[in-house]
This record gives C-alpha cells, structure tokens and sequence, in this order.
C-alpha cells in the first residue's frame, strides 16, 4: 500500500521538465548527498521500500516526494510504481549510491532543451572503498534518461530494462556518472549476498543449469575481463578488490543454483 508522505510538483511551461526518481530502502547515510547532486529537477521522487532508518525524513528535508511501498516485489515493480507519481516530460532514474556531477547536469538539460523522443544511457564511474576506478574502462552504459511518455513499463528481475511504446535506440551521454558502489567490504558483502539470490533466480528461469565448473568460469572470465581487459589492475588495491568481489558474484550465483535450490523460489529481499 503506497504512502504518500510529501507531495510537490514544478512544472514550467517555457521549458521541458524533469524528474529525477530514486528507490531506497535504508539510504540514510548516502540518500542526501544523492538528492542534492540532483535539485535541479523540477520534481524529485523517492520511492521507499519500508526503511526503518531516517531515509524517508531526509529526503523530505532535501525536497523529495516521498512514496512508501513497504511490500517488496521486486526493481521493476518498484520503478512502475514510481512512474505513476511522474508529473514531467522526462524522467531520469538515480540509485541512491550515486550522484550526478555538474557536467552531467548541463549535459541533462542541454541534451532534453529541444523536447526530443528519446532514451539516453550513461556511463558509471565506478568509486570503490574511497577511491575513484578512473582508470578502468566503464565497460558499457546503463539507460536512465527517458522521455517519460516513451515508457510502457520496466520488466525484470535484477538489471530490469524498460519496455518502450516504440523501438528506439538510446544515445550515449559523454558525463560518467560516479557510482558508489562499494564503500566498505561488509557492505559489498550483503550486496553480494543479493544480487546472487537475484542472479541465481534469473538464470534458473532461463533455464541454465549451476554448478561449482560453471561458477568457477564464470567468475574467473569476469575476473579477467574486469581486471586485465577492462584495466583494473590500474587502480591498486581497490581496483582489485573491486574485480574479485564482482567475480566471487559470478561463482556463487551458480553455486547457489546447484546446492541451495531454497532461493530459487523464494522473493529475493532488499539488504
């Protein structure tokens, strides 16, 4: 059941507006550095899912509308529901763990000044345990820039995608945008502990099989394409953690596939 705790709106008429929309779920000690890189929008979204820290009350303080659906269905659920609460031409989809610098800022509002259908990704730029992985390759985009009229629906388990009312390639933004993904290693733990659950889940509905062998490759081609071809090694200590940990992802989502068949039906749980 959704609960609304705040309510605003911007909307000027000379010009195209925008929504930057976040989904939380116990952010109190990184949601506002989140929502100030973003005051620029004309309406700021917060869709919670039952934090029982103080996310819901900073993010009111920063100006956000604040939206609680505390029974957990899944990304793509919680980013629909979020669509519902837009009120602006185009929507731009920030997780808490990252911030928008101000070159990506005037990229934003440049790229969205001519009013054009479209979708647009952006490039992370990785900061692990402290230290910005600038000299790591990004390793691709992720689409977060929509014209929000463009945008049936999102669908997916982990990395959900949104479905679009027509076929259209997305542009690629030059700004990267700083992505605090790892901050410390018990963090990166849990983080780990979620996203095989939700790995596991998606490649077991595809229909492929687990196991220690195929965990074992898969984590040791992710090592080395992280670290070598996408020249982690370039950036310490960190840069190496950074790739093993992303690794060890990869092995235990198809351990976890063979031996603790427990989490393939069952709702995989924010962290």
């Amino acid at each position: 059941m959704e609960r609304p705790l705040s309510c605003q709106s911007h909307k000027d008429q000379t010009r195209p507006t925008i929504c930057v929309g976040v989904l939380t779920l116990n952010e109190a000690h990184r949601i506002e550095r989140c929502l100030r890189s973003a005051a620029f929008a004309d309406q700021l979204i917060v869709v919670d899912s039952g934090s029982t820290d103080d996310t819901c009350s900073i993010a009111q303080r920063c100006g956000a509308e604040v939206y609680i659906y505390s029974q957990w269905e899944g990304f793509a659920t919680q980013r629909n529901r979020l669509l519902t609460h837009v009120k602006t031409d185009y929507i731009f989809f920030l997780d808490a763990d990252e911030v928008i610098t101000p070159k990506l800022k005037e990229e934003i509002l440049s790229v969205i000044s001519s009013r054009p259908q479209g979708a647009w990704r952006v490039s992370w730029e990785q900061v692990a345990f402290g230290r910005p992985l600038s000299r790591m390759s990004s390793g691709g985009a992720v689409t977060r820039l929509f014209k929000t009229d463009l945008i049936e629906r999102f669908d997916g388990v982990v990395h959900e995608g949104a479905i679009l009312r027509q076929p259209i390639k997305p542009q690629t933004l030059q700004a990267r945008l700083p992505h605090y993904s790892r901050e410390t290693v018990y963090d990166s733990l849990n983080k780990l502990a979620q996203y095989v659950q939700l790995g596991a889940q998606k490649r077991h509905a595809q229909g492929k099989k687990g196991g220690l062998i195929r965990g074992s490759l898969s984590a040791l081609g992710n090592f080395i394409r992280l670290y070598f071809i996408r020249r982690g090694f370039l950036c310490g200590a960190e840069g190496f953690l950074f790739c093993y940990l992303i690794a060890q992802e990869c092995f235990f989502r198809y351990a976890a596939m063979k031996y603790d068949h427990t989490i393939l039906d069952t709702p995989a749980k924010r962290k």
